[in-house]
């Protein structure tokens, strides 16, 4: 897939949900804080500011979507026993000394 190709699925998909909230693109501008001529190009597929598509979603309430578009990357086993540190180990004494 093409990066305009891209461009266009996610203007496409925002806009939807837009619709879907019943939001006019003047009134999505305003509550997102960006230029209704934003609005209007990035539904069309150019591409804008990443910070402004950020405005955008939050006020569309998709910013949870990040985590699917660009999910956290899982903990190495080198991390993890990097993390945990060393374990202490108990000694315990027997009880017939």
């Amino acid at each position: 897939m093409s990066n305009q190709a891209i461009l266009l699925e996610i203007g496409k998909r925002l806009r939807e949900m837009r619709i879907r909230k019943n939001l006019q693109q003047k009134e999505l501008a305003e509550l997102s804080g960006v230029s209704l001529t934003t609005v209007v190009r990035l539904e069309k597929g150019d591409a804008v500011t990443f910070e402004k598509m950020i405005r955008i979603l939050r006020t569309l309430d998709m910013l949870e979507n990040l985590e699917l578009f660009i999910p956290k990357p899982p903990v190495s086993p080198i991390l993890m026993r990097k993390l945990q540190g060393k374990k202490k180990i108990r000694v315990r004494k027997d009880g017939n000394e």
